[in-house]
């Protein structure tokens, strides 16, 4: 099996628009033997500052309009976790079950968050996708794991989220987006070139 490790929040927009791309790609060329690790980049730790709903809210409708019309459906600000960690531990916890496991609970931590507006800070939200996915009680060392990972991810030079590390040990910011502020909104496209070179690197 190949791993890809990407550094990335879970509250992140364009780290889940880049995660649900390269899955779509690793589908389209019946790659299954490809796996995501996930690993914790708790912006509100890096930033100093919680993640404000408003301005996600922005990045999100701006993404939803320009390349992501299947993301987003039900995205609720009112419903924007105060904090990730909770999740991220989760995911931790997870890939103690393997790869495959950590993986989908990465993935369904976003999309409860961003596609059916549940608040992933929550135990009724976080018991639910444990429960769906088989993953027992998150430890002590499960959320010690989230700034283990940060202090991991500084040491190797990540600078943002999503941050990918393909298996030439090469690191890569945001490779499927291109993103330039246009006054008070976002000009996004899809960067081919880029995220075409991080499939390359990985399925070499």
């Amino acid at each position: 099996m190949t791993e890809i490790e990407v550094f990335a929040d879970i509250v992140c927009p364009f780290a889940h628009v880049g995660l649900q791309r390269f899955v779509a790609r690793r589908h389209e060329l019946q790659r299954d033997d490809v796996r995501l690790v996930l690993r914790a980049w708790p912006l509100e730790v890096v930033n100093g500052s919680p993640m404000d709903p408003e301005a996600v809210a922005h990045k999100v409708a701006d993404l939803r309009a320009q390349i992501a019309p299947d993301l987003f459906a039900h995205f609720d600000a009112a419903a924007f976790p105060a904090t990730s960690i909770p999740a991220l531990a989760l995911t931790h916890a997870a890939y103690r079950g393997g790869t495959d496991v950590g993986e989908a609970v990465g993935l369904a931590l976003r999309a409860a968050l961003f596609d059916e507006g549940r608040d992933v800070s929550t135990p009724e939200v976080l018991d639910d996708i444990a429960a769906r996915f088989g993953v027992g009680p998150v430890t002590e060392a499960d959320r010690a794991s989230v700034e283990a990972d940060r202090l991991d991810g500084v040491s190797r030079g990540v600078i943002g989220s999503p941050y990918f590390y393909t298996p030439d040990g090469a690191g890569h910011f945001c490779p499927s987006l291109h993103i330039e502020k246009v006054q008070d909104h976002l000009a996004v496209e899809f960067d081919v070139d880029r995220f075409d070179a991080v499939i390359a690197a990985t399925l070499a």
